[in-house]
C-alpha cells in the first residue's frame, strides 16, 4: 500500500515538472515574439547619416540583394543569425551603406562614395525580411532598400508587407523602397517530358520538379508548343505596356510615388540574346518609370563606367556561409578580405593550406577559392598509421567534400574519399604516379521538396534545344539542396573500409600502404553548378582516432563533437528554436 502511494506521489511530481517546463517554454516563446513585434511597431532607433564630406571613392560600389530572411532559414531564405554574421563581417571590413540618391549622384554628378561602398537590398517584399533585418540595420547603422511586387499591395497575404507598413519603415531612415515589378509569372513552360504547359502565375505552377524550361512573362513573346510566337509584335507590346502601367498606377495610389530603383525578374535576361522587339519595349518602360535598374546578377562590383540602367548585384544564397560571401567579394572587387575563423582553439589544430575555414561549435566549414580546392591539414596527424575517422558531410549535394588519409605532403601521396554530386569516389596517389580511381558508387537517392527549387533557366530556346536538354538534365540535383551523410573510415595496415550512413560501402579494399600519413579535409565546387565556382564543404562531428596495436590504447587525435554539458546546451537550444519556429508558423 505504501509503495502505491509513493508511486502516485512520484507520478504527480513528474507531471508537475513537465507542466512547469511547458509553461516556461511557452512564456519564453511569447516573450521573444512579443519583443520582436514591439521592436517592429515602434521603430525605436533612427539611422545616423554618415559624413559624406570625407568620401573619396570614385571607383565604384558593391551591391548585395537578399531574396528574403527567415528566423531559422530555408533553402530559399537566409536565417537571421547568418545574415547577422555576414553584415557584421562587412561592417568589420569597413563597408558603409549608400543610398539610392548616392548612386544617382555618383553617376550623374561625379560625387564620391565611401572607400568601401555597399548598396544593400531585400527583395520580394516579404514581411519577415523587414522583421528580422530591422534590428541588424540598427546594429550596424546600415541603410537598405526594400523591394516589392506591385500586385501584392492591398492583398490579404500575410507574408507580404503592405503600403502603410512600408511608408512607416521609411521614417526611421534605415529603409528606402524599390520594385521587383508588377507580378511574378511565367510563360512558355515545358515539363521534363517536353510537354507544353503554357502560362502560369508563380502560385499556380505545377510541381516544380517537373519544370524544365520557362521564361519570365516580360522576357519574350508568348509562344505555342512549337516555340512559335502566339502573338504579334503589337499584342506583345500592349501586354508588356499594360503591366508597367499597372505598376505605375498601384505604386502612385498606394505609396504616393513610384520607387526610384527597379530589379527586374529575372536578372541577366534583358539585352542578353532576347528578341530585340521585346527588349525595346521593356527598356522604354523602365527608363520612363525608374531612375536606375539593377538588370544583372552574379557580380557584385559596379564601376564608375556602368550604365545606370544596367547595374549588377549578387544575391547571396541561404547556404552561403560568411566566408563564401567574402570569397565572392574578394573575387569581384580584387580587394583582400579578412576571413572569419570562429573558434580559435579548434582552428589552431589545423593548418590552412588553401581557402578559408570557419569553426562553429561541432562544425568545420571549409570554403574553397574560386574554381579551386580549399584544404585543411590536421597538424597532429603526421605519420598516422591505423586510424578510425568519423564525420558528417553536411554540405550541399552539388559539390565536392573530400577526406584525405595517409596524406604524405612531401611525397604528395594519399588515399582520398570524396562525396561528389551524390556519388562516392575513392582514389589514391602513390609517390611519383598519377591519381588512380579505385572505387565509385552512386549513393542512395536524396528526396527534396519541389518548393525548395530555385528556378534558374529563364531564356529563349528552340523546340529542338528543349527536347535535347530534357534528356541530359534528368539526373542532376538542384544546386541549393543540402544533405548530411554519416561517414566512417577505418584503415588497418593496407585495408580500407568505408561506411556511409552506417551501411558498409567498401570492405577490406587493398590500398597503397605507406609508413603512415596525415589527415586533411577538402572542398571544391562541382561543374554542375554553372552559377557559382565557390563551395562550402561542411564537416560535422569530425573525430580522428589512432588505433593502438595489440595492448596499446587508442588515442583521440582530434574531435570536435559536442559532449557533456556543452552537448546538452546545444540540444536544448535546438529544442527551443524548433518550438519558436512552430509557434510562429502556428500563430
Amino acid at each position: 500500500m505504501m509503495k502505491g502511494k509513493q508511486s502516485s506521489v512520484l507520478d504527480y511530481r513528474k507531471k508537475n515538472r513537465v507542466k512547469v517546463v511547458k509553461t516556461v517554454s511557452q512564456v519564453i516563446i511569447l516573450l521573444v515574439i512579443g519583443l520582436l513585434l514591439v521592436h517592429t511597431i515602434f521603430d525605436m532607433k533612427k539611422y545616423n547619416e554618415p559624413d559624406k564630406t570625407r568620401w573619396t571613392n570614385k571607383k565604384g560600389f558593391i551591391a548585395l540583394s537578399y531574396f528574403g530572411v527567415d528566423r531559422s532559414g530555408t533553402p530559399k531564405l537566409i536565417d537571421k543569425k547568418q545574415l547577422d554574421q555576414q553584415l557584421k563581417a562587412l561592417y568589420n571590413q569597413g563597408y558603409i551603406t549608400i543610398s539610392q540618391q548616392d548612386i544617382l549622384d555618383f553617376y550623374q554628378k561625379g560625387k564620391a562614395l565611401p572607400e568601401k561602398a555597399l548598396f544593400l537590398s531585400f527583395e520580394d517584399g516579404r514581411n519577415d525580411s523587414s522583421l528580422f533585418a530591422q534590428p541588424l540595420l540598427e546594429k550596424y547603422n546600415f541603410k537598405a532598400t526594400f523591394l516589392s511586387y506591385a500586385n501584392k499591395m492591398g492583398n490579404k497575404d500575410y507574408k507580404f508587407l503592405q503600403p502603410k507598413d512600408m511608408l512607416k519603415m521609411m521614417k526611421n531612415g534605415y529603409w528606402e523602397l524599390g520594385s521587383n515589378g508588377y507580378r511574378l509569372a511565367y510563360i512558355n513552360i515545358f515539363d521534363k517530358e517536353g510537354r507544353y504547359i503554357g502560362v502560369r502565375d508563380e502560385n499556380k505552377l505545377p510541381d516544380k520538379k517537373n519544370i524544365e524550361y520557362y521564361n519570365h512573362y516580360l522576357m519574350d513573346f508568348i509562344r505555342d508548343e512549337n516555340m512559335i510566337p502566339a502573338e504579334d509584335s503589337a499584342e506583345m507590346e500592349a501586354r508588356i505596356d499594360s503591366d508597367y502601367e499597372a505598376m505605375k498606377d498601384i505604386y502612385s495610389e498606394s505609396l504616393g510615388f513610384v520607387p526610384k530603383v527597379y530589379m527586374i525578374m529575372h536578372a541577366n535576361t534583358l539585352h542578353e540574346g532576347m528578341n530585340t522587339l521585346v527588349s525595346d519595349v521593356n527598356t522604354k518602360n523602365i527608363q520612363k518609370l525608374f531612375e536606375m535598374h539593377f538588370n544583372r546578377e552574379g557580380k557584385a562590383f559596379n564601376s564608375s563606367v556602368e550604365d545606370l540602367y544596367d547595374l549588377t548585384r549578387i544575391q547571396p544564397e541561404p547556404y552561403w556561409y560568411t566566408n563564401h560571401l567574402l570569397m565572392k567579394l574578394q573575387k569581384d572587387t580584387r580587394q583582400k578580405m579578412q576571413f572569419v575563423q570562429g573558434d580559435e582553439h579548434r582552428a589552431d589544430k589545423w593548418k590552412q593550406m588553401n581557402g578559408a575555414a570557419q569553426f562553429i561549435d561541432n562544425r568545420i566549414v571549409l570554403t574553397s577559392p574560386p574554381a579551386r580546392a580549399g584544404r585543411l591539414y590536421l597538424k597532429d596527424s603526421d605519420g598516422l598509421g591505423d586510424i578510425k575517422l568519423t564525420a558528417k558531410a553536411a554540405g550541399n549535394v552539388v559539390g565536392k567534400q573530400s577526406i584525405y588519409i595517409r596524406y604524405d605532403r612531401e611525397n604528395h601521396s594519399f588515399v582520398r574519399m570524396t562525396i561528389e554530386d551524390n556519388e562516392l569516389i575513392v582514389d589514391q596517389k602513390q609517390p611519383g604516379q598519377a591519381v588512380e580511381q579505385i572505387f565509385m558508387k552512386k549513393l542512395n537517392d536524396i528526396q527534396w521538396d519541389s518548393e525548395d527549387l530555385s528556378f534558374n533557366k529563364a531564356t529563349v530556346y528552340t523546340k529542338e534545344q528543349t527536347a535535347a536538354d530534357v534528356k541530359s538534365n534528368k539526373e542532376e540535383y538542384p544546386f541549393n539542396i543540402q544533405h548530411t551523410r554519416d561517414i566512417e573510415i577505418l584503415v588497418e595496415d593496407d585495408k580500407l573500409n568505408i561506411k556511409i550512413d552506417k551501411e558498409p560501402i567498401l570492405e577490406n579494399r587493398t590500398i597503397y600502404h605507406a609508413n603512415g600519413g596525415g589527415i586533411a579535409l577538402e572542398s571544391s565546387y562541382s561543374k554542375q553548378n554553372k552559377k557559382d565556382d565557390i563551395y562550402d564543404g561542411v564537416f560535422d562531428d569530425v573525430e580522428v582516432v589512432s588505433l593502438g596495436k595489440e595492448n596499446e590504447t587508442d588515442v583521440v587525435i582530434f574531435s570536435n563533437k559536442l559532449t557533456g554539458f556543452q552537448g546538452l546546451v546545444n540540444k536544448i537550444e535546438k529544442v527551443i528554436s524548433a518550438s519558436i519556429d512552430w509557434a510562429i508558423d502556428a500563430f
